[in-house]
């Protein structure tokens, strides 16, 4: 047998896997109501989130009755070639909600629709005013909407209040005060550390990098922008804590993090005073806090405050990602899929987009569903998550850039990171960006070629 015959085998036989298990998820529900059209919504939401999103299904099949949707649950690995293999055989969803930075790849493939190829222009209109700045952002490849967001993660600064307290610091407003944090938890010259202030994760030079005022993307010129003299000086502040206690401690202490029984957060422990991390982490602070409060313990307490930037820096600043619904090519019910996806994320639809966000634990996309009265009571019961909201709405965040090869470019920051970061020899970060940026550069030119 040929290799060409064995690869078609082999697409045959996994589109075969991908229609079996949607029949599956087919028949643990009833049959489409008669005079319904059917919208087939592919997610990977499992777990106690796929509870909710059946909810969230629920109500919107109750809610009018032009359309119903499936809702087939698709957690694990390869859903991106799960959904490229039934584009390519021409029986994809309806549907699909995604969280990675692929929009770019997939828009240019044309294996997803821009909204406005299906719906209303005026709807569209509406969408790009209706979003936060940072969402809009998110779902906007060449000038075009390619997403509807129905929910946004954002990075803040996670702070240890009662272990502040004993050091008699405050939490960090500007930069100066957060390495003024890590010194005085952690001075410099020891032989090893219980605990220390803060340690940046070579994984987060994106929201740095921002917070310092770069742009890794000229989305005007095209040109990847890495060797921004901000980014720069970004990598090298992260690069001041490998210098002040040797790139061993930060592996070795960072290591010890990864051994906390059930990946625990590792502010819980104590082992930092202040780290940076997403809005779901405050539940795990509660479910610690209830703990504390059942054995009867002092109840430890914690905060939540912006990323400090460096002198000329940007305020309320920082990464954001979030999750994207988009309609693919040869989709049989663009027009349900559009109604679901403006249900879901609150475009005409915000008290009901309310109730989903508090249920869920999820940023809106739009401050009109942050104002609603449900959300607004969500807030006040959930002051740390409030901060999370507030950036949500700020100028000053940004995803990684929506272009070919976001994915590469995604990749190839954070390992230049780690690379400054960890390795023996003594970093040229200013050299490395700008290897980088040629590198990326190249990448995204071969990808808009190969779709052109």
């Amino acid at each position: 047998m040929s290799r060409s015959t064995l690869q078609i085998a082999a697409i045959v036989l996994l589109l075969g896997v991908v229609a079996y298990a949607a029949s599956l998820g087919d028949n643990q529900e009833a049959s489409t109501p008669q005079g319904r059209s059917e919208v087939l919504f592919w997610h990977f939401w499992g777990g106690a989130d796929r509870a909710t999103v059946e909810e969230i299904v629920r109500r919107f099949n109750e809610s009018q009755d032009e359309h119903y949707v499936r809702a087939i649950a698709m957690p694990g690995n390869n859903l991106d070639l799960k959904f490229f293999l039934a584009v390519a055989g021409g029986d994809p969803p309806d549907l699909l909600n995604i969280d990675d930075p692929v929009i770019a790849d997939w828009g240019a493939r044309g294996a997803i629709l821009p909204l406005d190829a299906f719906a209303p222009a005026e709807e569209v209109r509406q969408a790009e005013k209706w979003l936060f700045p940072a969402a809009r952002r998110l779902a906007t490849y060449d000038g075009r909407l390619y997403a509807l967001p129905n929910g946004l993660d954002i990075r803040a600064l996670y702070y240890h209040q009662t272990l502040l307290d004993q050091y008699g610091l405050k939490p960090p407003e500007t930069l100066a005060d957060l390495d003024q944090i890590e010194t005085t938890i952690a001075p410099p010259g020891q032989k090893s550390y219980q605990r220390h202030g803060y340690l940046p994760d070579s994984r987060r030079l994106w929201p740095w990098g921002y917070v310092f005022g770069g742009q890794f993307y000229n989305k005007e010129t095209h040109q990847v922008t890495a060797d921004d003299p901000q980014i720069v000086a970004s990598l090298e502040w992260m690069v001041g804590f490998r210098q002040r206690y040797g790139p061993a401690e930060i592996a070795a202490f960072r290591s010890g993090d990864q051994s906390l029984p059930g990946k625990a957060f590792p502010l819980l422990a104590g082992r930092y005073a202040v780290m940076m991390d997403g809005q779901w982490r405050v539940r795990d602070i509660r479910a610690f806090q209830a703990a504390q409060r059942e054995r009867g313990e002092p109840i430890t307490q914690f905060g939540v405050c912006p990323l400090p930037p460096p002198p000329g820096g940007k305020t309320r600043a920082g990464w954001v990602n979030g999750n994207n619904f988009v309609v693919p090519r040869g989709a049989k019910n663009a027009a349900g899929a559009w109604a679901f996806m403006k249900f879901w994320s609150g475009l005409g639809h915000e008290t009901e987009a309310a109730q989903t966000c508090v249920a869920g634990g999820w940023i809106p996309v739009s401050g009109q569903v942050v104002q609603q009265p449900q959300f607004q009571a969500f807030l006040k019961e959930e002051p740390m998550f409030a901060q999370f909201v507030d950036l949500a709405g700020s100028e000053n965040q940004y995803p990684i850039p929506v272009v070919p090869a976001g994915a590469f470019f995604d990749s190839e920051i954070k390992n230049v990171a780690e690379r400054a970061m960890l390795r023996t020899e003594e970093p040229d970060c200013a050299a490395m960006l700008k290897e980088a940026t040629r590198v990326i550069q190249r990448q995204i030119d071969a990808a808009r070629e190969s779709v052109e």
